[in-house]
């Protein structure tokens, strides 16, 4: 089965025929790169960006990064042909097939079964290639729960905001951005929600899509923040000037991961020394439920490489 990979912040998307922006990419500090023979590849390239695409994952240096390939959808005649040959040739080196315009679940079944027939020709472990679902269109959200059960390759499910607002018509033309007029909140809300809850009810990453005005840095970080703060795990990135937002909005702070420990510490000394079901850390109270929210920040914390800089001291007997 895939590995649950805790590390998901920037993912960084690559033309897959652009051997330049290949070899410039396996210098980036991000979680994932897919090389991409969709949207980023014009028609006439997408079968040499099938070879190129090969080349890299076996001749480049991919250290501590997350290695996928988007494949073009499954309503072209490129999309077969695009498993075939980059899981043949490079599957030991690849980690996930990122799986554009996920709309039902037989997508993802269909995916699946291709994989696995390839692995058994090929001699690769049968399931080892996890699957990334792209969400891009209505009907991609009406049946997102049953596209997040469809497959144990499963990885995660990622938001695609421009085929998506073009799908419900929604009246902008920057992808990620606000809609002009609407003033009432985020426009994205239930969109994200919705991802993350079908996400997380089937043990799945969740990671948002693209903000497209690559210059503007405080945009993408505001974009990023609101689906950080919603519980996501990353934001694809599109330009190396989106990368260290990209990083930092995803990762904890020292503060709150210092406290996330110190919390673990805490409600470890009041149950398992004091025989107690809860406690205070300072003025706050600590319980089960805060050792389950504490669980998830130190282990992003972890992931992302912070070393603590506070430690428990137990209170004094009494």
């Amino acid at each position: 089965m895939p590995i649950r990979r805790l590390r998901h912040r920037a993912h960084s998307a690559v033309p897959g025929s652009n051997p330049r922006f290949i070899e410039k990419a396996q210098g980036l500090p991000v979680d994932e790169i897919f090389l991409d023979l969709e949207d980023a590849v014009a028609p006439s390239a997408k079968e040499g960006a099938r070879r190129t695409v090969v080349a890299a994952l076996n001749e480049g240096d991919w250290t501590g990064r997350i290695r996928a390939v988007r494949i073009n959808d499954l309503e072209t005649h490129w999309a077969y042909r695009d498993v075939i040959e980059v899981v043949e040739g490079a599957g030991a080196n690849l980690d996930a097939i990122l799986l554009p315009k996920a709309s039902d679940a037989t997508h993802v079944q269909w995916l699946d079964r291709l994989l696995t027939q390839i692995e058994k020709a090929m001699g690769y472990p049968v399931g080892r290639i996890g699957i990334e679902a792209q969400i891009e269109d209505a009907r991609g959200m009406v049946n997102i729960d049953a596209i997040a059960a469809a497959s144990p390759r499963l990885e995660s499910l990622v938001f695609g905001p421009g085929d998506l607002m073009a799908s419900i018509n929604m009246r902008t033309l920057v992808v990620g951005e606000q809609p002009p007029g609407y003033t009432e909140g985020d426009a994205y809300h239930y969109i994200l929600m919705r991802i993350l809850m079908a996400a997380r009810a089937h043990d799945l990453q969740a990671i948002d899509g693209p903000y497209f005005n690559v210059r503007d840095v405080d945009a993408f970080t505001r974009a990023a923040r609101r689906s950080a703060a919603l519980g996501f795990d990353g934001k694809w990135v599109l330009h190396p000037s989106q990368i260290e937002a990209g990083n930092e909005v995803f990762s904890p702070s020292q503060d709150d991961y210092d406290h996330a420990e110190l919390i673990l510490d805490a409600y470890d000394h009041c149950t398992r020394v004091e025989g107690r079901g809860a406690a205070t850390l300072g003025d706050e109270m600590i319980d089960e439920a805060s050792r389950k929210m504490a669980l998830v920040i130190a282990a992003k914390g972890r992931a992302a490489g912070l070393a603590r800089t506070k430690r428990f001291e137990p209170p004094a007997p009494s």
